[in-house]
C-alpha cells in the first residue's frame, strides 16, 4: 500500500520546480493541471486550484544527520534557521519555506527507528 497527499496550488510550475531543482524529487506522473512528484518512497501532488493549501508540513525524512546538513548546505538560502536536535520528537531538523509559503521540514531521527 501506498498513498499520496495532493496540495492545491496558484503556481503550478514554480512549485514543482522548486521541488525538482532544490528537493531532487523528480516528476512521477502528470496529469491536466496536476503533477505528482516522487521522493524516495514519499509521493506528493499539487493542482492548479484558485488558493494554494499552505497548512501542514511537507516532511522528507533522511537517514542520517550528514543527508540533513548536506540538504542544509544547499537550502540556507531559503532555511529558517540552521539545523537543530528536537527532543521532544527525538529528530535532527531544520525548516525551509517553499515558493508559496507551505513549511517543508527536513529530518532524521536520533536513535534508529524500525519499521
Amino acid at each position: 500500500m501506498a498513498g499520496i497527499v495532493f496540495f492545491g496550488t496558484e503556481r503550478l510550475d514554480r512549485v514543482v520546480q522548486f521541488y525538482l531543482d532544490e528537493v531532487d524529487a523528480s516528476v512521477w506522473i502528470e496529469q491536466d493541471g496536476c503533477t505528482i512528484l516522487r521522493h524516495g518512497d514519499f509521493r506528493f501532488g499539487f493542482c492548479e486550484r484558485e488558493s494554494a493549501d499552505t497548512c501542514g508540513t511537507v516532511t522528507f525524512y533522511y537517514d542520517d544527520r550528514d543527508a540533513v546538513d548536506a540538504m542544509y548546505d544547499r537550502l540556507a538560502h531559503l532555511a529558517r534557521d540552521p539545523p537543530r536536535e528536537n527532543e521532544q520528537y527525538d529528530i535532527y531538523q531544520f525548516f525551509a519555506d517553499d515558493p508559496e509559503g507551505r513549511t517543508v521540514e527536513f529530518q532524521t531521527f536520533l536513535h534508529p527507528v524500525s519499521d
